[in-house]
């Protein structure tokens, strides 16, 4: 199996991190930027792209900070999120921790561009 490369982005948001966390960890929240849908039961979100079922736990949560997701047919990676707040400026950014195979290297930071940019647009940032 090819190994992956830990990938780290950073996005800039115009927004707080009270209102930005539901977007990171409820299910309903997370199909409405990041996965074309989201099902979670028993503890397992199912994250659905183009018909494509991808599972998950989410094995970390803080309050208004991260979450991680770890993901169950692709052990031992996951993706993680979190609401960076700079103590001077107040700045908000979402720093996002993702694996990816080297060959893919660009085209799943476009992915993440991408949904970031719907993200902004869902929250009006």
């Amino acid at each position: 199996m090819e190994k992956k490369v830990e990938i780290h982005l950073e996005y800039i948001i115009n927004s707080s991190p009270r209102i930005l966390f539901p977007f990171i960890h409820e299910p309903n929240a997370l199909a409405q930027w990041f996965a074309d849908d989201v099902n979670y039961k028993e503890g397992i979100y199912e994250f659905i792209w183009d018909d494509e079922v991808n599972r998950a736990k989410l094995v970390s949560v803080k309050e208004n900070k991260c979450v991680r997701f770890k993901w169950l047919e692709d052990e031992p990676y996951y993706f993680e999120v979190e609401i960076i707040q700079d103590e001077l400026t107040n700045d908000v950014a979402l720093a996002i921790t993702d694996f990816v195979k080297p060959d893919n290297l660009e085209d799943r930071k476009q992915i993440w561009n991408n949904s970031v940019g719907y993200l902004q647009s869902v929250i009006g940032a």
